[in-house]
């Protein structure tokens, strides 16, 4: 009898031990939320590397759900939903403005952090960059500021344009960023002396008719503005702009690694990189509101001479020095 008054005791004693030892051993729950991770599927692993860098192992020690919109941004909403009712940890979106908004619009309460936005306070996610207020924070990649910048580099590889096309998406990047650019776009090019010429295309079914304007118009060159399904459709863009002989400059370098002609905008890979170390503050207790939003500190040149060669065009030397990365 006292063995067994004993062993109730002692099961009594250690029960709640045991309790907090599962409680301890909760493996986080994180929900990763993007429009088409296949087309860039080096932002995925880089996320994961910051989270390896910082002793987070996939399997291991932390589960991470995907949902992916294929393509669709109209599916977001959804998919936000399905994470939320998950009750994930905390919610990663990998696919701009868009994908931020449909989190915040799907949850008050779980933390979410965007990978990259434009202006994540024209666009109504965050109150300002030191305090984002709510339960949102991330990274901007800086959009709209970068606009004159990729123009003023564009103008120095094709000396003589005289009209730039600016190819954009309607709801692509923020109503607030989509502004900005634009607005942005039209001062650059009046200050470099070029005539900007601005063509929407919503997706992919648009892009023909979008890029028969700008030959129509005769333009000169292309800059691609920042557009969730640009990134999705890059192959095609890139072809269009080498059959209709448009030197064109993107945001990304993928759209350089997939043959386009040049690029200038921050690394993205390592804003992707840094959102895990965002996701760690706030499993060890932080609150996204707290966060101030970063901003990149790392900018790419990017110049494909293979492609210029293709297209008739020298690159000037002083160009060519300041490039990041030239592919031969």
């Amino acid at each position: 009898m006292r063995l067994i008054g004993l062993a109730v005791i002692l099961s009594l004693t250690l029960a709640p031990l045991a309790g907090e030892g599962q409680q301890a051993a909760k493996v986080p729950r994180i929900g990763y939320l993007a429009l088409n991770p296949g087309t860039s599927p080096h932002l995925r692993e880089a996320f994961l590397q910051g989270l390896r860098d910082l002793g987070y192992v996939e399997g291991r020690n932390v589960v991470i759900e995907y949902r992916s919109a294929e393509g669709k941004p109209e599916r977001f909403p959804a998919l936000a939903a399905e994470l939320v009712a998950l009750k994930v940890d905390v919610i990663v979106t990998g696919g701009g403005t868009p994908t931020a908004l449909a989190a915040k619009q799907a949850t008050r309460t779980i933390p979410i952090v965007f990978a990259s936005a434009g202006d994540p306070v024209a666009d109504g996610l965050i109150t300002s960059l030191a305090r984002p207020g709510g339960n949102i924070t991330g990274s901007s990649n800086l959009t709209p500021e970068l606009v004159g910048k990729c123009l003023e580099q564009l103008k120095q590889a094709v000396p003589g344009v005289s009209r730039v096309a600016f190819l954009w998406q309607p709801g692509g990047a923020g109503e607030g960023t989509e502004k900005d650019m634009l607005k942005r776009a039209e001062v650059a090019a009046r200050a470099l002396g070029v005539r900007p010429q601005f063509v929407e295309a919503r997706g992919p079914a648009d892009f023909d008719r979008a890029f028969s304007e700008m030959t129509r118009a005769r333009a000169g060159a292309l800059t691609v503005l920042v557009g969730a399904m640009f990134i999705v459709a890059q192959r095609r863009l890139v072809d269009l702009a080498a059959k209709n002989r448009l030197p064109a400059l993107y945001g990304l370098r993928e759209y350089v690694d997939a043959g386009g002609f040049m690029s200038y905008g921050p690394n993205v890979a390592d804003l992707f990189r840094r959102t895990a170390t965002y996701v760690d503050k706030i499993l060890k207790g932080a609150k996204p509101g707290d966060l101030p939003v970063e901003q990149p500190t790392k900018f790419e040149l990017v110049i494909n001479l293979k492609t210029a060669k293709a297209l008739g065009l020298t690159i000037p030397p002083s160009l060519l020095q300041r490039a990041d990365q030239v592919i031969e």
